[in-house]
């Protein structure tokens, strides 16, 4: 890496783009220089990327450009991470964006320096390597990171690198693919599944899981559903973690604020496993892949990281 130790690291999210800098020789995100937009997803690929690029400005002003060591994505897929070129499709979200080289779009539209390096890495992957890097994971070898919300994110992290392969790992190293009930996890531990679950047991629908859990203990509907969620989560995710031998499970999105309701439910089914691996709500919160995304900026880390991008 440069003398130049400030990155801006940016989480792209389906209907906003939250970014921020991080001093890389301190570990920690500076103070002042985080700041959010919102994005119409199902707008034209230049109404997006104006609306990236408008953020990402409103931080580098604050560091000034010339301060800046390189720039960090943590973005969901489809996308090609060792190219930056999105490649969203079947997923209703940026479609316009199909086909378009990211990387260079953001050179062109911010004006960077020739060199200065503009990196991208699953969004999920990123949550988890800010977790265990300076989160509640960081004194773990091996954590097993979360995102619950829209969708069920997860990333098995080793001594700070991302698995994503080997016999103690699924493939790709996540879970949101693998067999689960009768489709797949991603399916069973995303906000989606309260939604069709209650309108189908309670016969009306809810806004999300915030309702249901306000409901807890006072309707046997929802009462159910959390206790299902967290002893299905239990049962799912045993066998990676004896696979994995985790130290650590760490977990943050939007599901997070039921985790009083159904946490417990979680961990009686993983004592119900022999299992006593510790299980923490995210420290870092919505700045996690913000954090997470920037460190791809110092270049020992990403030289252990680069390898992986073509394989997520």
């Amino acid at each position: 890496m440069n003398n130049k130790h400030i990155a801006i690291g940016i989480d792209i999210g389906g209907s906003h783009i939250s970014c921020g800098a991080v001093d890389l020789n301190r570990n920690e995100l500076i103070s002042g220089t985080c700041f959010e937009a919102k994005v119409d997803n199902k707008a034209s690929a230049d109404e997006i990327l104006t609306s990236w690029v408008g953020a990402i400005s409103e931080t580098m002003n604050v560091v000034g450009k010339d301060e800046i060591s390189g720039i960090g994505f943590a973005m969901p897929g489809p996308f090609d991470y060792s190219k930056g070129i999105a490649l969203f499709e079947r997923v209703e979200k940026f479609l316009n964006l199909y086909g378009v080289h990211v990387d260079n779009e953001i050179r062109t539209r911010l004006g960077l320096p020739a060199g200065m390096p503009v990196r991208f890495i699953n969004d999920a992957t990123a949550f988890a390597i800010a977790e265990a890097w300076i989160g509640v994971g960081k004194d773990t070898p091996r954590i097993i990171a979360l995102t619950l919300g829209t969708g069920f994110g997860s990333a098995f992290i080793a001594d700070g690198i991302p698995v994503l392969e080997g016999e103690t790992v699924p493939e790709m190293g996540c879970v949101w693919h693998l067999p689960f009930g009768d489709g797949i996890a991603d399916d069973s531990f995303s906000t989606r599944w309260f939604e069709k679950s209650y309108l189908k047991l309670a016969g009306r629908q809810v806004d999300g899981v915030k309702e249901i859990s306000e409901l807890f203990g006072t309707d046997d509907t929802a009462s159910r559903l959390l206790i299902e969620y967290g002893t299905n989560m239990g049962d799912f995710l045993a066998p990676w973690i004896k696979k994995f031998n985790a130290g650590h499970i760490v977990i943050g999105g939007n599901i997070t604020g039921a985790f009083d309701k159904f946490g417990s439910f979680l961990m009686q089914s993983l004592a119900n496993h022999q299992i006593s691996t510790g299980v923490s709500l995210s420290i870092l919160k919505e700045n996690a892949a913000i954090i997470g995304s920037a460190r791809l900026v110092d270049d020992q880390f990403f030289a252990k990281v680069e390898p992986l991008l073509s394989k997520m």
